[in-house]
């Protein structure tokens, strides 16, 4: 690696592919395709944050990377496929027999949400839902576009449907927009607008139930 010098992290990289792919954490064989790899960068940047382990098979096997070219690629992918640009931290490691591998760091991002560029030229904001980066829910993309656009120090004041979103939930615990719109015989629109407005003053959040996109209550 020319471009940046390996450090030493067999056991490390080892107690990292023990871990799995996960919601935090995914395996990248080769970085061939900076479209591709700008989902991934969506989805961790929209989620908690996460990273990419570059040179290791799906199976955990070790490959190592092949060239400086995967550094540029994902640093392409993170400025101009994401929007907004995303910065990376990549580190390389020196494991077995010589091979490398990079740990390619990405935060959260503080502007939400954060859209990758498609090879077809659309761009769509990801999520990281266990192992897997799904396209985010229209909802939950509208909610962080309304926490963006906010003014600080609203006044809100809850309404009938409003509160019977939150009595339920304090029941219940979790449920979907359609079912909230079902059992208040609301429209679509308009549940989405109370969902909006209540995930903008912190008082409901967005949960995946294996890729079923639902709202809690935040305690």
């Amino acid at each position: 690696m020319k471009d940046l010098q390996p450090i030493k992290g067999k056991y490390y990289i080892h107690s990292l592919i023990m871990e799995g792919e996960h919601e935090h954490q995914d395996f990248k064989f080769a970085i061939t395709d900076a479209a591709k790899i700008a989902h991934s960068i969506s989805a961790f940047a929209n989620n908690d944050g996460g990273r990419l382990l570059v040179g290791v098979k799906d199976n955990g096997n070790i490959a190592g990377v092949r060239s400086d070219e995967d550094i540029y690629v994902i640093e392409q992918a993170a400025q101009m496929f994401c929007n907004p640009p995303q910065e990376v931290k990549i580190t390389a490691f020196r494991v077995d027999n010589g091979a490398v591998v990079l740990r390619a760091d990405i935060l959260k991002a503080d502007r939400r949400p954060v859209y990758s560029k498609s090879v077809d030229g659309t761009w769509r904001a990801y999520y990281r839902v266990k192992d897997e980066n799904i396209v985010a829910h229209p909802v939950m993309v509208k909610a962080w576009r309304h926490v963006e656009e906010a003014e600080e120090g609203m006044v809100f004041s809850l309404s009938e449907k409003e509160t019977a979103l939150l009595d339920y939930l304090d029941e219940w615990g979790m449920t979907t927009v359609e079912d909230y719109m079902t059992g208040t015989h609301i429209s679509r629109a308009a549940a989405e607008d109370i969902v909006v407005k209540l995930y903008a003053v912190g008082v409901i959040d967005f949960v995946y139930t294996s890729t079923e996109f639902k709202i809690v209550r935040v305690s």
